[in-house]
């Protein structure tokens, strides 16, 4: 059947499964939308690109699956980046295609052009310039498949309009095969029984899981390894919800800003088990010092990650949830009561902690408790960028995974409104909400008419200190509450979503947070919940750039 470029590329899409693309239109594009009107494919048109690219991510996050993400050439590519990069940097699976000028007029400085290949080759996986209309099956085939497997990442297709105009055969390829990209799946035999040598002769073992664990769905296999080794658990940022945070083997988070239990436990230890993490400098603290008693041993798909940052003893590389069910085959239950006793002396002399009186003004802490009170394990809670991101990774009780959905590596404002789209649309029937903060959330609050559009049941908390809170902190503790332009009055929130057709509350005593909270989960639409907080607040625990995590900053929140 011979068809357009454009047709086949929409083709192509619809054989992937994929029946959601977020995407702008414009000139270069114009072809691509046009195959796009009499397609069983819905196209959710944003306000912003980039808007458009966190919920493309949010969508691989949720599902594992690649969301697609569509803009035409020039500004409306170069728009993309910052949400490609967030991706890049969080192993989201996702593909990109932008439109491009004509093949002919590439490198002449053509009305909106630019180097989009030259501009993302950093940021994606692996980017296509499309040449040639008989390609187009192969390159999207092998997109979507580069996108998916290894360590998952975004794939970026620049789409000359000549290109998708021309007209060619359509055939689908079955198979893919990329000579050099051969991503690991069955660990070696000999690393697995060497890792497990390490961890039965281990006293203080702690198992340190990151997304890896997340994206290759070892969240069941984690659980029946960490219980019948007995290891406890501490999760990143980005793992959390790989393990229950319930459950009495969980320390919850680690890093700058985890549990004091979680941190002295690794610093402890004398064996670390890397379940796909990267030892990020916001996990390791001051490297030289970090973990300096343990054995390390990493499990990671991604063998450029082994060493990378932290020297580590024993690496076993394939796919998180093959090599946890084949250790947990080999492992025997280990002897460490001495160890849990530590650790639970540790939990009960060091919890998370805040207070809330009934006149005080409003904890930010408070009020995500209230909404996790209130909320099923199921439900999906995306985030900004700060403090509140932080609060909600401390006090927000994870049990499930992929319903965590924030961003870590690239640390994103205007992430999280965005993402909670994406996460609405990937996730039918699921409650969504969006923990933000006064300034992340104005970066993409037009999305807003977005959510409005499609009836989304998405719920945004928007706490509001009037600053750029994490900016503030750090300007208090480190800058002698020298606050430069950090302080960032907002609008009125309640009147902002009225005015978008959404429902708009607003809490400022503690009574009113679980009315506010109750009227939001009864209405079906878009709701923004607008909490006006305590301004000078601070994240606590808190391990300063370049201290060792056992240099803790405990004080009150």
């Amino acid at each position: 059947m011979k068809m357009t470029g454009a047709q086949i590329l929409v083709e192509c899409i619809k054989k992937e499964g994929v029946d959601v693309i977020f995407g702008y239109p414009g000139g270069a594009i114009l072809p691509v939308f046009d195959a796009l009107y009499d397609a069983d494919i819905k196209l959710v048109l944003v306000r912003h690109e980039q808007g458009a690219s966190h919920m493309a991510d949010a969508v691989g996050r949720t599902t594992g699956k690649p969301g697609v993400v569509m803009a035409t050439s020039g500004p409306g590519a170069t728009n993309l980046v910052t949400g490609i990069a967030t991706a890049f940097m969080d192993s989201a699976p996702m593909v990109a295609i932008t439109g491009q000028v004509r093949s002919y007029l590439i490198g002449n400085d053509a009305f909106q052009e630019a180097d989009v290949i030259g501009i993302t080759r950093p940021i994606t996986k692996h980017n296509y310039l499309i040449k040639d209309v008989k390609d187009i099956a192969r390159i999207t085939k092998e997109a979507f498949y580069i996108a998916k497997t290894g360590r998952p990442g975004p794939v970026l297709i620049d789409f000359p309009i000549d290109i998708s105009q021309h007209v060619a055969e359509f055939e689908y390829p079955k198979k893919v095969s990329i000579r050099g990209y051969n991503p690991p799946k069955a660990a070696n035999p000999q690393n697995v029984d060497a890792a497990i040598e390490i961890i039965q002769k281990s006293k203080k073992p702690v198992l340190y899981v990151g997304h890896g664990a997340i994206i290759s769905n070892a969240a069941k296999e984690l659980y029946n390894f960490a219980k019948k080794s007995n290891i406890p658990v501490t999760t990143t940022l980005l793992g959390l919800g790989a393990y229950p945070e319930d459950d009495t083997l969980s320390l919850k988070m680690l890093g700058m800003h985890g549990t004091y239990y979680a941190n002295h436990a690794v610093q402890e230890s004398d064996c670390l088990i890397a379940v796909g993490a990267r030892f990020d400098d916001r996990v390791t603290g001051k490297v030289s010092e970090f973990a300096t008693k343990a054995k390390k041993i990493h499990l990671d798909i991604d063998p450029s990650s082994v060493s990378k940052n932290v020297e580590v003893d024993c690496y076993v590389i394939g796919d998180a949830k093959q090599i946890l069910s084949e250790m947990t085959k080999k492992i025997k239950k280990l002897k460490i009561n001495p160890w849990h006793k530590q650790l639970n002396e540790w939990k009960t002399k060091h919890p998370l902690k805040y207070t809330q009186g009934e006149k005080e003004q409003l904890k930010s802490q408070y009020v995500i408790e209230e909404i996790t009170k209130r909320c099923d394990r199921g439900t999906v809670v995306t985030t900004e960028v700060g403090q509140h991101q932080m609060w909600t990774a401390q006090f927000w009780n994870y049990t499930k995974p992929r319903t965590n959905v924030t961003s870590g590596g690239l640390g994103t404002m205007g992430f999280g409104f965005p993402a909670a789209i994406g996460a609405a649309f990937a996730k039918p029937g699921k409650d969504v909400w969006c923990i933000a903060g006064d300034g992340s959330i104005q970066m993409n609050i037009q999305e807003l008419a977005t959510a409005v559009d499609h009836e989304l049941p998405v719920k945004i908390a928007i706490l509001d200190n009037n600053y750029l809170g994490m900016v503030r902190q750090w300007q208090e503790i480190f800058y002698d509450k020298r606050y430069s332009y950090s302080y960032i009055p907002g609008p009125d929130y309640v009147k902002l979503a009225e005015s978008y057709g959404a429902l708009g509350l607003r809490a400022t005593k503690k009574h009113e947070v679980p009315e506010i909270i109750k009227q939001a989960q009864e209405y079906k639409g878009p709701v923004i919940l607008h909490f006006k907080v305590q301004q000078e607040d601070n994240v606590y625990p808190m391990v300063p750039a370049g201290k060792s995590n056992s240099e803790m900053i405990e004080g009150m929140a």
